[in-house]
């Protein structure tokens, strides 16, 4: 995004670390998609005839719109901006904004990337004087792009919606350029895939698939460790921390961190799912859960 703004180059761009789409951003989301859906920008898909023929579309139906996309994604309704609920001790009602879940929101984000099209008046017009619209799908899905991640970037949120019309969540600054540049080439076609896997689920806006990730990720930390010798993992994890270290004090101190990892993933649901095992829930945890084991492994494979 250009970062045009007064504030934007006077103190620089909003940090981006907001995970929730609040109810002001909802709110201007619903603005947007009406404003689309009233210059027909929907039309392509779900056309709207004013003529009385069926190849000439004049408009967005609107009506149609909205039902596949409450068939599409049942937490979204466009009519409710705020919600009432009542406080049953004094009987008083109070009226609060409302955002639907997040993963709904951005869910409807990419609906609408998938369906908008660019515009514009043609040269058949009806009787009624309506003008039949042309459209150029990915002219509009590149302004829609453009648009929704101004709106994700002036409001702090950690989302990108990205060419292909996926929303994928921003990693933390801190590991941000480490996700994006790693090129994963070990040698071991499984461990790769599970490595690209575990970057992939990271940067997913669904909570459940953020978690995945950790599994993907402590995966390949397991073939990683066997990766030298996958007859004697002991042997094989010794011989890779000796590459990375000869000085002893620090070769002890990545032999102990070693050691964790293996434990907080034997310990916690993340290579096992036993009840008696805390489950892993708060996004801040998972952040920084992947990011201590991710920097270890690049460390580690940096050296082989």
């Amino acid at each position: 995004m250009p970062e045009d703004y007064f504030s934007d180059r006077e103190m620089g761009p909003k940090l981006r670390n907001e995970q929730n789409i609040t109810p002001k951003v909802w709110r201007g989301i619903v603005g947007v998609t009406e404003l689309h859906i009233k210059k027909g920008a929907f039309g392509m898909d779900f056309p709207e005839t004013s003529c009385g023929h069926g190849d000439l579309t004049t408009g967005t139906d609107r009506n149609a719109f909205l039902l596949a996309v409450q068939v599409e994604i049942p937490d979204i309704d466009f009519s409710l901006q705020t919600m009432e609920t009542t406080d049953y001790e004094t009987l008083e009602v109070q009226v609060r904004p409302y955002a639907p879940p997040t993963p709904a929101v951005l869910d409807l984000l990419q609906f609408c990337h998938r369906h908008i099209a660019q515009a514009d008046q043609g040269s058949s017009r009806c009787w009624d004087g309506y003008f039949h619209l042309d459209y150029d799908r990915e002219a509009g899905q590149e302004s829609y792009r453009s648009q929704i991640n101004r709106i994700f970037a002036r409001n702090g949120l950690a989302y990108e919606m990205r060419a292909t019309g996926i929303v994928e969540r921003l990693a933390p600054p801190v590991l941000r350029e480490s996700l994006r540049s790693a090129v994963f080439q070990t040698g071991e076609t499984g461990l790769d895939d599970r490595l690209e896997k575990a970057r992939s689920k990271f940067l997913s806006h669904e909570p459940e698939i953020r978690r995945e990730s950790l599994v993907e990720l402590w995966g390949a930390w397991e073939r990683l460790k066997s990766l030298d010798d996958p007859a004697n993992k002991k042997l094989s994890i010794t011989t890779l921390l000796d590459r990375v270290a000869s000085e002893s004090s620090y070769r002890a101190t990545l032999d102990t961190e070693a050691k964790e990892l293996s434990r907080i993933g034997n310990n916690f649901q993340i290579r096992h799912s036993e009840l008696d095992k805390p489950a892993i829930q708060d996004s801040a945890t998972i952040d920084y859960l992947f990011h201590r084991l991710f920097a270890f492994i690049l460390l580690l494979l940096g050296k082989r």
